[in-house]
């Protein structure tokens, strides 16, 4: 785990013209990597989704025999997609994880909360320190061995722009949008990384997870942009798939007209992708170390990452977390180690609503300051640096499929109905 606050970082101007950035695309492109179909969809009826262990009678009630045909036929694909038991254990699980959100069951209940052990990259240890530029070293030197990926199937809608979040601006003196300034900093890692190798081809793999909603028109923003730079060919879009919404806590499906209501599972969903396209393995077999995982709305990352790489080197990390320093009480979640009674533990983010009711079991009480002013606690922003060896060997072992949750937003006090259509999901 990874304490950092924004360098100075000097970025490239964009090189060539618009016009041979156009030429490079007419002869080059970027791998387009969709999600696997099936093998074999199985052939279920509405007599045996209304059943259990389904129990989705309530679909197929009032509609004629051609929807009822198509709600199966979007059923019988759901099913196929879901990994590990289909539909009947995502129903289950949702089932479960719904019953614990009505009883505001802790998850957490019976592990001990402790500060994680990390490298603080602020204050004493800050830009223009000796130690922060030993890092800093060290992790410029990790520039050619590394990759990076963007999860980006965000849509812009709570940030009141009509759009793909990428495409929100990051900058109003330049009106560089976040995508520009993650393409900016690639290409001057890539830039470092050439000169120290002497290798004028090389190129950093920057991989962009897209969902049903962004996925052509964040292909349609960066054909319009020249990818900003970018060599197409170092760029992999990879495109997650919706899960089923549900419209109460019993786990029924919701459905609008005969079209099922999906939604997006989540950014863990990054992680049984990579797999399936084989990425880490192809990284591993050329020689690739890290990969750095990154949210769409937020460049200011980069700027400590060098320091960030750094810290994973010297200490040969499986995972690093990027943390930023947090107010006590504030609604971010933290990174926290996790022990149980019997010694075994793991560092986790913890979602800030179940954080405070965690921390009161501990000697200070609650999520209180220490003597910098800020909370031990440190603030998760989704930002991580993976080993790629031990990636590939976790991946295969686990198929990339991560842990699920559930956050409905209750529309009553007794916990009974939904404000809106909700979902298992799924973090990164």
């Amino acid at each position: 785990m990874t304490t950092s606050c924004p360098t100075s970082f000097v970025e490239p101007s964009r090189r060539g013209s618009a016009e041979s950035a156009r030429s490079r695309l007419r002869t080059r492109t970027c791998s387009f990597l969709f999600p696997s179909e099936p093998d074999t969809v199985p052939e279920n009826t509405a007599d045996v989704y209304s059943a259990e262990p389904y129990n989705q009678a309530h679909l197929f009630e009032g509609v004629t025999e051609e929807e009822k045909k198509s709600i199966v036929a979007q059923l019988n694909l759901i099913d196929a997609r879901l990994p590990r038991g289909g539909l009947a254990t995502y129903l289950e699980s949702a089932r479960k994880l719904l019953k614990d959100a009505q009883q505001d069951v802790n998850p957490l209940a019976g592990f001990t909360p402790h500060v994680p052990v990390g490298e603080r990259l602020v204050g004493e240890h800050g830009p223009g320190t000796k130690a922060y530029g030993e890092f800093e070293r060290l992790g410029m030197d990790q520039l050619p061995k590394t990759c990076f990926c963007l999860v980006a199937g965000g849509l812009g809608e709570r940030l009141g722009f009509p759009g793909i979040k990428i495409g929100i601006t990051a900058d109003v003196t330049t009106g560089a949008t976040f995508f520009e300034k993650f393409a900016l900093f690639i290409l001057a890692f890539q830039a470092h990384a050439r000169k120290d190798t002497g290798d004028e081809d090389l190129q950093l793999p920057f991989v962009i997870m897209t969902s049903e909603d962004t996925h052509d028109r964040t292909v349609q923003f960066l054909d319009d942009n020249q990818f900003f730079g970018l060599d197409p060919e170092q760029v992999t879009i990879m495109q997650q798939q919706k899960v089923p919404a549900m419209m109460d806590p019993e786990a029924r499906i919701a459905k609008t007209g005969s079209t099922v209501e999906t939604k997006p599972h989540g950014h863990g969903d990054v992680h049984k992708l990579l797999h399936e396209h084989g990425l880490p393995k192809k990284w591993e077999a050329e020689g690739r170390r890290w990969l750095v995982l990154i949210q769409d709305t937020n460049p200011l990352a980069f700027r400590s990452m060098c320091a960030v790489l750094g810290v994973s080197a010297s200490q040969d990390l499986a995972q690093n977390s990027v943390c930023t320093p947090r107010i006590p009480g504030e609604a971010v979640g933290s990174v926290v180690k996790l022990e149980k009674p019997d010694g075994s533990h793991k560092t986790i983010n913890v979602e800030y609503h179940y954080l405070q009711s965690l921390l009161k079991s501990t000697p200070i009480g609650g999520d209180v300051a220490d003597e910098t002013g800020f909370s031990p606690y440190p603030g998760n922003i989704n930002v991580l640096v993976f080993g790629i060896p031990c990636l590939a060997r976790c991946l295969e072992a686990t198929g990339g499929v991560v842990p699920e949750f559930v956050n409905p937003k209750w529309a009553d006090a007794g916990r009974t109905k939904f404000k809106s259509a909700t979902r298992l999901e799924c973090m990164m």
